[in-house]
């Protein structure tokens, strides 16, 4: 059974930073995608960032250039390194997974069945 357990969420100043970590256990994929969503207060979930098993990323136009995405395949560990944070990046952030056969990267929300259960991050002004 596919598990995701994100961590280190928190509250932060604008301007802070934050690195939340995802330990995923339970799959047998050799090509796979994980990545990140978040749902702001009030908001529909939204895809954040993305990574494949080779590497390869998409990162949405709201936090590119501030949110890196990243891995440790040795960890089973997926990453999400958040700078510059600013008060519309308040969200509870989720981790998903999904086996990837290769072509487009899937980010929308009905593409993924396995997400953990979410780690809170507060930007206050």
């Amino acid at each position: 059974q596919v598990q995701l357990v994100e961590s280190g969420g928190g509250s932060v100043q604008a301007g802070g930073s934050l690195r939340l970590s995802c330990a995923a256990s339970g799959y047998t994929w050799s090509s796979y995608i994980m990545g990140w969503f978040r749902q702001p207060p009030g908001k529909e979930r939204e895809g954040v960032a993305f990574i494949t098993s080779t590497g390869r990323t998409e990162i949405a136009d709201s936090v590119k250039g501030r949110f890196t995405i990243g891995q440790d395949k040795a960890e089973n560990t997926l990453y999400l390194q958040m700078n510059s944070l600013k008060p519309e990046d308040t969200a509870m952030y989720y981790c998903v997974a999904r086996p990837w056969s290769g072509g487009l990267l899937y980010t929308a929300t009905y593409w993924y069945n396995y997400w953990g259960q979410g780690t809170q991050v507060t930007v206050s002004s």
